[in-house]
């Protein structure tokens, strides 16, 4: 029963951590997530594993849909527009890899997944005072 109690603990902090996060951390939780997912997807494209693989690229997508759908592009202007593209851009790539389960593309828009949660991750440090 302890054990059982412990979990329960840890699962309520944990839904917690997410409900009071700002939406600026939520915001870099969903970009590290696309990091780690489409990671996952390319590996197990590489493994040939194509249940894991379909999983993980939609798992990317997903994401990318969320940060589609909460960006402003209103009061973004022309920098959220051209977000809006590259986002477009990696999930239309993303559904590419996942029909031809394709490691090549995979390794084309990891690297941009990753260019992106950098610089949300600066914008944030940015933000709250910090320095890059």
């Amino acid at each position: 029963m302890p054990m059982n109690a412990y979990g329960n603990a840890f699962n309520t902090y944990k839904s917690n951590s997410v409900n009071f996060a700002s939406k600026d951390q939520l915001l870099l939780m969903l970009v590290d997530g696309a990091v780690k997912f489409s990671k996952m997807g390319r590996q197990a494209i590489l493994d040939k594993d194509v249940k894991k693989a379909h999983e993980n690229i939609i798992k990317t997508q997903n994401i990318f849909y969320e940060l589609m759908v909460t960006l402003d592009v209103e009061k973004g202007g022309e920098w959220a527009e051209n977000l809006m593209k590259i986002y477009d851009f990696i999930v239309r790539r993303l559904t590419d890899a996942n029909i031809k389960k394709n490691e090549e593309i995979m390794n084309e828009i990891i690297p941009l997944i990753e260019d992106i949660r950098d610089t949300w991750n600066d914008a944030y440090k940015v933000s709250k005072g910090g320095t890059n």
